[in-house]
C-alpha cells in the first residue's frame, strides 16, 4: 500500500429521510481541526437518493468538498449498497482519514467498510489528535509522524486506550455523537460538489425492506438540551424523580439519568447519559445522586458547568464538578427549586 497516495480528511455525512444528522456537522468540525494539522481539506461523503441539495448545508458547516453518491438503491439505509458506496469512494479518491459517526448506522457501516478496504477501524472514539506513533519513542522502532491518534474508553471504561493505524490507509474511526464540536454555520458558503456513482447491482447481500415502522416518542433528545437535571441511583426511587422534574421545569431544563436508573427500570434508555448512553454537552449539568463512575463522567464531562449534589462527600463526581453540595437531595433540591421560582417571580 503506497501510503503517500492517500490525502485528505473525509467524513461520512449521515442523512435519514434527506435530513442531515447532527453528527455530520460535528465530524466536519473535527475534520477541519485535524486537516489544519495536515495542511489538507475536508470532504463530506453524502450517500442517498435525491440528496444533492444537502451539499450546501454541509458547506455551511465547513466542508470544502462534497462527494455525492446518489442512486435509487440508496433511498433507505441498507448495509450492502451503502458499504459499496463508501468503499468505492475510498478506492477511487484515497482519503488519508475517514470518520464515521458512532450511530446505529455508523456502527454497522464503519466496520463493514474498513474490512472491505482492508484497513483498521477504532470504534467509539472520544478524542482524535494528529501526532507521532509510537507516542513514546522505542529504541530500534521507527516513530512515524502525522498519524491519527484515536482515543477511546477500553475495558468497560476503566481505562483509556490510544490507538493508531500506521501501516494502512485510510485511518478510520467511528466517533461518539455529542463529543466533537461543530463549527458555526456560515450562510451562503459553497463547496466543490463531485458526483460519483460506482453502479449498484443488487445481489444476495441486498436485503429487501418490506416496511418502515417509525417509533413515535414525545421524549426530547437530551443531546439538544442546554440544561440537564440528571439523577442517579441515589435519588432513591422513581417517585423521587418528581423532585428533579420540578427543578428542571423551574429552570427550563430537561431530566436525564445514569445507567443505574435505566437498569432499575425507573427511566427509559433515551434519557441515559454515559459511555453506554448519550454524550451530552449542555451549558449546565446537575448531577444529583450520581456517584460519578468513569462510565458516566465520559458522557458529560464536557458540560460548561457541572453542579453535583450528593450525600457522600467522597463521591468521585465532585472531582469533575464546578460546584458541589454535600447533603440530602430530598431537602436541597426542593429548596433550590423554590429559590429559582422566587428569583424568576421577582424579575
Amino acid at each position: 500500500m503506497g501510503l503517500e497516495e492517500y490525502k485528505g480528511v473525509y467524513v461520512f455525512a449521515q442523512q435519514v429521510d434527506n435530513v442531515l444528522s447532527n453528527i455530520s456537522f460535528e465530524l466536519i468540525g473535527e475534520g477541519k481541526r485535524l486537516a489544519k494539522d495536515l495542511d489538507t481539506d475536508v470532504t463530506a461523503v453524502l450517500v442517498g437518493s435525491g440528496v444533492k441539495a444537502l451539499a450546501d448545508e454541509l458547506a455551511a458547516y465547513g466542508a470544502d468538498k462534497v462527494i455525492v453518491v446518489d442512486d435509487p438503491e440508496l433511498k433507505n439505509y441498507r448495509t450492502e449498497p451503502y458499504a459499496h458506496a463508501l468503499a468505492s469512494v475510498i478506492n477511487e479518491y484515497k482519503p488519508e482519514i475517514f470518520l464515521v459517526g458512532a450511530t446505529a448506522i455508523g456502527r454497522d457501516l464503519g466496520p463493514t467498510v474498513s474490512a472491505r478496504v482492508a484497513t483498521g477501524l477504532t470504534a467509539d472514539c472520544t478524542s482524535l489528535e494528529i501526532g507521532d506513533f509510537p507516542i513514546n519513542p522505542i529504541p530500534g522502532q521507527e516513530q512515524k509522524h502525522n498519524q491519527l491518534l484515536m482515543t477511546r474508553p477500553a475495558f468497560g471504561g476503566n481505562t483509556i486506550a490510544t490507538i493508531a493505524c500506521p501501516d494502512n490507509r485510510p485511518q478510520m474511526a467511528t466517533v461518539r455523537p455529542g463529543v466533537m464540536q461543530k463549527l458555526d454555520k456560515v450562510e451562503g458558503a459553497k463547496a466543490e460538489v463531485i458526483e460519483f456513482n460506482p453502479g449498484f447491482t443488487p445481489n444476495n447481500r441486498y436485503v429487501e425492506i418490506l416496511e418502515v415502522s417509525k417509533a413515535v416518542s414525545d421524549i426530547k433528545d437530551i443531546m439538544d438540551a442546554k440544561i440537564l437535571v440528571s439523577g442517579g441511583r441515589g435519588v432513591g426511587s422513581p417517585e423521587n424523580f418528581k423532585l428533579l422534574e420540578d427543578l428542571a421545569e423551574a429552570i427550563g431544563g430537561q431530566v436525564s439519568c445514569s445507567r443505574a436508573v435505566v437498569d432499575s427500570g425507573w427511566k427509559p434508555k433515551e434519557l441515559q447519559v454515559g459511555q453506554t448512553g448519550k454524550t451530552v454537552r449542555p451549558n449546565v449539568y446537575f448531577a444529583i445522586g450520581i456517584s460519578g463512575a468513569i462510565q458516566h463522567v465520559a458522557g458529560m464531562e464536557e458540560s460548561d458547568i457541572i453542579i453535583a449534589i450528593n450525600k457522600d462527600e467522597d463521591a468521585p463526581i465532585f472531582d469533575v464538578a464546578d460546584y458541589g453540595v454535600v447533603g440530602d437531595l430530598n431537602k436541597i433540591v426542593p429548596a433550590l427549586t423554590e429559590a429559582i421560582k422566587a428569583e424568576i417571580a421577582n424579575k
